[in-house]
């Protein structure tokens, strides 16, 4: 059972201080499953498409979800952020960037003439 990716030791150092209690039950392994979440948003896959090597996927969902309730996520990210000062410059890469599924639509019915040529229909 191996996995294409899990978070350095010296990685979970950093983000470990943000990671909630746990009370009562012990968690999972937090290394195995906080690299499956990071592995399952990066690719933009579903949750029940992740390797079995980190675990049941409705694990990784749950601890994702919780902990993005709880704020855990933006705390760590605003952590991070603080860590590494002013960037000297701004990167946009778009190849993440999905376009909404009526997009296509919309140009069809002429809701954007200066893109399309056509009236607008209104």
């Amino acid at each position: 059972m191996s996995v294409p990716f899990l978070l350095t030791a010296s990685q979970m150092r950093r983000i470990r201080p943000h990671f909630p209690l746990s009370h009562g039950v012990p968690r999972v392994d937090d290394r195995r499953v906080i690299s499956g979440i990071v592995f399952v948003i990066k690719g933009g896959l579903r949750w029940r498409d992740a390797p079995p090597g980190y675990g049941p996927h409705k694990t990784l969902y749950n601890r994702f979800v919780r902990w993005s309730r709880m704020g855990v996520f933006d705390r760590i990210f605003a952590a991070l952020a603080g860590e590494a000062g002013e960037p000297d410059r701004l990167i946009i890469d778009s190849t993440h960037l999905k376009a909404h599924r009526t997009a296509a639509s919309l140009l069809k019915r002429g809701r954007f003439p200066a893109c399309s040529g056509a009236p607008r229909a209104d």
